[in-house]
């Protein structure tokens, strides 16, 4: 049996570094993950326009057909 979960994976870009850095959460829902993703880009966009100038993100909601996930908690949102 298959379910689908939400993968949010935020992408960070700074100069000068070898790559771009990446951080992700699973979520059971789409609505979860947005939220998620809202709240994490209201971090960002509160943020100095010189540190915005220096530091660049994007976040990705990405569903995903997966085998049940055992040790993640309905957080119901």
């Amino acid at each position: 049996m298959m379910i689908k979960v939400f993968l949010l994976l935020m992408l960070f870009s700074v100069p000068d570094q070898p790559s771009v850095k990446y951080n992700a959460s699973l979520y059971f829902t789409e609505t979860e993950c947005n939220i998620a993703k809202e709240n994490y880009m209201k971090v960002y966009m509160n943020k100095s326009q010189e540190y915005k100038d220096k530091a660049k993100t994007e976040a990705f909601c990405i569903p995903f057909d997966s085998f049940p996930v055992t040790t993640m908690k309905n957080t119901n949102a």
